[in-house]
């Protein structure tokens, strides 16, 4: 496998921020990772855990902290290379085995950054809801 897990700082400053909006929106069931982000798992799943080289299918919604979904698969699976998505992902979807589901709050460090993409702004915390269909 030619791909390494990147290693991200997260800044205390973009933390502080996640935490406010999980404290704001009632969420205390979120677990803190090491590496920087809040997550839980709706379901563990029991099949193949992914690695960085994995091929994965997946279902999810990509939302911002207003609530606004910027991205979703609609009902159809996607399929990546888990080392080609962003940090977060790389990091959170590990988590959970196949048939598994995770809710993912990202700072972001570990999303897009400081760069907008689409209808993401520059430094925005995402949050996605994703459900693991397949790892190949």
């Amino acid at each position: 496998c030619p791909y390494t897990d990147p290693v991200i700082t997260v800044p205390a400053s973009e933390l502080t921020a996640l935490e406010a909006y999980l404290s704001g929106k009632g969420i205390t069931n979120a677990v803190k990772d090491s590496r920087g982000f809040y997550y839980t798992i709706e379901n563990p799943g029991a099949g193949a855990t992914p690695d960085l080289c994995s091929d994965i299918s997946i279902y999810y919604i990509g939302k911002l902290t207003n609530d606004i979904v910027f991205d979703q698969t609609n009902g159809s699976t996607r399929t990546f290379t888990l080392a080609g998505l962003i940090p977060g992902w790389i990091k959170g979807i590990p988590l959970i085995k196949t048939g598994g589901k995770i809710l993912l709050y990202l700072p972001p460090s570990l999303g897009y950054g400081d760069k907008s993409k689409g209808t993401i702004p520059a430094n925005s915390i995402l949050i996605f809801d994703v459900e693991l269909v397949g790892v190949q």
